[in-house]
């Protein structure tokens, strides 16, 4: 068995939850490979996808959607979960999932879609995004749950190892 994780991401962030899912699937004894979806990583050769993208204004980033587009046949032919990292705040909001995910899960056929809570760094944003972010009155802050990101990288291993479909 042979995992592909790859996420877009726009400072980093939803990347580094991809790398945590990618240690997640690798402890549990699955091989793994956490590739940028900038890469342009090949499908072929992988028995299953984990693909993510950040979300800024309710949608997926365009590398992540043109990979969908560009591999759907293939990524429909093999196991898929699809995660989006994005909402921030303590509740995170938006709770709503991403304009974007039903077309995303359609398009793979994704086994399941799950939001994660993102980082906002006041750092790494343009003095645009620093506009918005303030007119949103949008927390800073690094909201990410680990646990629950571990979790379901475990959820993942668990049905990847299970007979079926």
């Amino acid at each position: 068995m042979k995992v592909l994780v790859t996420a877009a991401s726009r400072y980093g962030s939803t990347a580094e939850i991809a790398t945590a899912i990618g240690e997640g699937l690798r402890a549990s004894g699955i091989e793994t490979d956490v590739v940028p979806v900038d890469d342009g990583p090949a499908v072929d050769g992988y028995d299953a996808v984990v693909l993510g993208s950040a979300v800024y204004a309710g949608h997926w980033l365009p590398p992540a959607k043109e990979f969908v587009v560009s591999h759907a046949a293939e990524l429909t032919a093999r196991p898929v979960w699809l995660f989006s990292s994005g909402p921030i705040g303590d509740p995170p909001k938006p709770k709503d999932d991403p304009v974007d995910a039903a077309a995303m899960i359609e398009l793979t056929a994704a086994r399941g879609h799950q939001v994660f809570a993102g980082k906002l760094d006041r750092g790494m944003l343009g003095l645009a995004e620093k506009a918005i972010a303030i007119a949103l009155r949008a927390p800073y802050g690094d909201f990410r749950e680990w646990d629950a990101i571990a979790a379901w990288a475990s959820e993942i291993s668990t049905a990847l190892r299970s007979p079926g479909p």
